[in-house]
């Protein structure tokens, strides 16, 4: 098969993350077109990576503003790991992605690669792709999303899960169900709050860790909104935290920190982007790779949260 026929079949609208088309929620104000743009973004990126031209990414990533690129790496994250298991003669576009114009961005191509796998109807796995030990897990975090933000009523609306998934990465699974829940209800913490509601009460906790990454990487709200939605996240407030830490993390990694970011981290976490982000690295054990290690990882960055809270 022909790489342009590859790239064509790929390629994807970026009508799909209109709002309105997808029947998410609609409100006055600036939340609407920050949350699309990063979903066009997103678009840009699976397309660029999936076109022959090899440079394709890396120019229409740098056309974009600078806040909006990691968005685009994940896209590309999901066109690479596409092409990967659709093309495994050639694998190792995952890799080259990471190792090349996306290495200031693993979380975000990390996260991408588990959007590939929902798309195809897959599970995430790992075997012959060159990911990170750790942060490889994010791909649960990116299938949720995508199945969140493309099967909305039988996810968010039913909460059915797939079949077949163990209770660790359903976990994960309902940190990207969270962040979509973001996107679903157009950044605005009372309807968050009431679809997180909705859910089986053991669910809650990874929801609210998934909104506070959305909230802190994507934006959205302002501070009075970020400030409503601390307070609505009750006992789960150490869960906004630790998923606020981990956007700071992929924020600070970049080197681009919108003002967003800064004030998310602020009002969610109690604490300055870079301070957040370090906790993430306060938390990691020696040689972290297991689903268990991961686990610990992100029940470390809440216990730092609620010890600097006390």
């Amino acid at each position: 098969m022909s790489p342009g026929i590859v790239a064509r079949a790929l390629r994807q609208d970026l009508r799909q993350v209109d709002f309105g088309l997808r029947r998410f929620r609609l409100r006055p104000g600036p939340a609407r077109g920050v949350l699309e743009s990063a979903g066009r973004a997103f678009l840009t990126g699976l397309n660029a990576s999936v076109e022959p031209d090899g440079d394709a990414l890396e120019r229409q990533a740098a056309a974009l503003e600078p806040e909006l690129r990691g968005f685009a790496f994940e896209g590309a994250g999901m066109g690479c790991a596409l092409l990967d298991v659709l093309l495994p003669v050639r694998r190792g576009r995952v890799a080259a992605l990471l190792n090349g114009p996306a290495s200031s961005y693993p979380h975000l191509v990390h996260v991408g690669v588990g959007w590939a796998y929902a798309r195809l109807r897959l599970r995430p796995f790992f075997r012959g792709m060159a990911t990170d030990p750790l942060l490889r897990w994010l791909a649960w975090d990116g299938f949720g999303f995508h199945q969140a933000f493309f099967r909305t009523d039988r996810v968010v609306g039913r909460h059915r899960v797939e079949p077949g998934i163990g209770h660790g990465p359903r976990q994960i699974r309902d940190q990207g169900i969270g962040r979509a829940l973001w996107f679903c209800e157009c950044a605005d913490p009372d309807g968050v709050a009431l679809r997180i509601a909705e859910f089986p009460a053991e669910r809650h906790a990874d929801l609210w860790s998934g909104i506070g990454l959305a909230a802190t990487y994507a934006g959205g709200a302002d501070a009075a909104e970020l400030a409503r939605l601390a307070d609505l996240s009750g006992p789960f407030r150490a869960h906004l935290a630790q998923g606020c830490a981990f956007a700071c993390a992929a924020r600070r990694v970049s080197g681009i920190v919108p003002a967003h970011t800064d004030k998310a981290a602020e009002v969610l976490a109690g604490a300055s982007t870079d301070v957040a982000a370090a906790w993430t690295d306060q938390a990691l054990g020696q040689h972290p790779s297991t689903l268990a290690h991961y686990q610990r990882w992100r029940a470390e960055i809440r216990y730092l949260w609620e010890r600097k809270s006390r």
